[in-house]
């Protein structure tokens, strides 16, 4: 059975503020954390959320101990109150696009090698658009297919196109992968180092779940390339700091290195079959209607943001 708000008899009795709080609180499946994302009371959100299920007619929430979890009818209503902030959303960047201004909100998700480069790609969008308010999640690979399975942002950046979503893909900057070393590493001057090598050699690993990890993985299992991992870091700059105090190797994206140019701490070591070419795709889910502003920062991103991107690389 479907409680969607298809009936005027029911909309009549309730109202968008009622759906707004009820959309927050089962998002958080939390009446306080929703009262403190709406800046409102928790009896205010209660009182809310009473009258809206007096309206409908049965019970949105069913609570086990402390956490509250959406019944059916609450699980078709949270569906059906999506859709609506999200055509209402769409309409008001409509308008002001429209207008000629480029306003709204949006949501990015990117892997955590994508934010060398991001943020600095922000800046000039922002000043084109100051209109637009910005939130920028990073996470690692599997973080992000997470937040796209579940819809929670606009747009997101990785270098691994899943490929058991239905999605639509394109293709942002080349993102290749070398292998570091401490600047005074003794085959910091050497050329077409055999990648058997680096199996003799404490290799410093990032976390389960990186798509960084994933794509090295590859490489060495297709030339039995077997490392001594000394230590599993969660962090590009943890990764970074370790390879400076000579703890080991790794491999990272060139991006991490950027900005620190040729008088840093960090090498990068001329190995076979390395930079692994990578590249960052920007994705989204096929049925996904872009607003007015996500549209807008996608081309971007696939002209003058792709640009600078290159153009400040390794400057």
């Amino acid at each position: 059975m479907s409680y969607r708000l298809s009936d005027s008899q029911l909309a009549n009795h309730i109202t968008l503020h009622q759906l707004q709080v009820f959309e927050v609180a089962a998002r958080h499946g939390s009446y306080t954390r929703a009262a403190e994302e709406l800046f409102l009371t928790q009896p205010t959100v209660s009182m809310q959320i009473k009258h809206l299920t007096k309206a409908i007619g049965m019970p949105l929430f069913e609570q086990v101990g402390k956490k509250l979890f959406l019944t059916q009818a609450g699980r078709d209503l949270f569906t059906t109150c999506q859709e609506i902030f999200g055509r209402i959303s769409q309409f008001e960047m409509s308008v002001a696009d429209m207008r000629g201004l480029k306003q709204g909100y949006l949501k990015v998700a990117v892997v955590t090698t994508a934010k060398y480069v991001i943020p600095r790609l922000l800046g000039p969008f922002c000043q084109r658009y100051p209109g637009v308010e910005i939130s920028l999640k990073v996470t690692n690979h599997s973080g992000v297919l997470k937040r796209l399975s579940d819809n929670k942002d606009d747009l997101y950046i990785l270098s691994q196109v899943p490929d058991d979503l239905d999605i639509k893909s394109y293709p942002f900057l080349s993102n290749p992968l070398v292998v570091l070393a401490n600047h005074d590493h003794p085959l910091a001057n050497e050329k077409n180092i055999p990648i058997q090598k680096l199996a003799e050699l404490p290799f410093i690993i990032r976390e389960s779940g990186s798509g960084t990890r994933a794509r090295v993985q590859q490489l060495f299992n297709i030339h039995k390339v077997v490392p001594k991992v000394k230590m599993e870091l969660s962090s590009n700059e943890a990764i970074k700091q370790a390879i400076a105090g000579g703890l080991g190797i790794s491999i990272l994206s060139r991006h991490t290195i950027a900005l620190e140019g040729s008088s840093g701490q960090i090498a990068i070591l001329d190995v076979e079959n390395f930079p692994i070419p990578c590249h960052w795709y920007v994705i989204h889910l096929a049925g996904k209607q872009l607003s007015v502003v996500a549209q807008a920062f996608l081309e971007y991103l696939q002209t003058e943001g792709k640009q600078i991107a290159e153009n400040t690389a390794w400057h």
